[in-house]
């Protein structure tokens, strides 16, 4: 998404575990499978868990669930700066989105980062955040 509006020179994105069961593993074929059917390029990348370096680098920590956003203050010594945010939270929805690693569903999770992704680009072109 931020690619194709031409804002890749205002991210920087990075991906990171609350856990350690993944760690160095590629990304899940499943989610190579739905990546590629809908067109979106593959870069490399290998599971690794976020660190204190992270917290203090990014402006926004974005977890998926309930389950992440409970780990990730209790890694982030509490969040002290309220970065970290449940991603369907700026679609003005509480709910998580479903891990596809148990449900198997790919589709499902794929719609609900989509709603949540755009929501986020909205939320930070209205505070300013981004330029057009």
């Amino acid at each position: 998404m931020v690619k194709t509006r031409g804002l890749e020179d205002q991210f920087y994105i990075d991906s990171c575990a609350t856990s350690t069961e993944e760690i160095g593993n590629p990304p899940h074929r499943g989610t190579v499978k739905k990546l590629r059917e809908v067109k979106i390029p593959l870069v490399p990348h290998r599971a690794r868990q976020i660190t204190w370096g992270d917290y203090e680098k990014f402006d926004y920590i974005i977890g998926m669930d309930t389950w992440n956003i409970r780990n990730l203050h209790r890694m982030l010594k509490g969040d002290p700066d309220g970065k970290v945010c449940k991603l369907l939270s700026f679609a003005g929805v509480e709910r998580d989105i479903a891990d596809p690693w148990y449900t198997g569903n790919f589709d499902v999770t794929y719609e609900d980062i989509v709603e949540g992704c755009e929501a986020f680009l909205g939320y930070l072109k209205k505070k300013g955040e981004i330029r057009d």
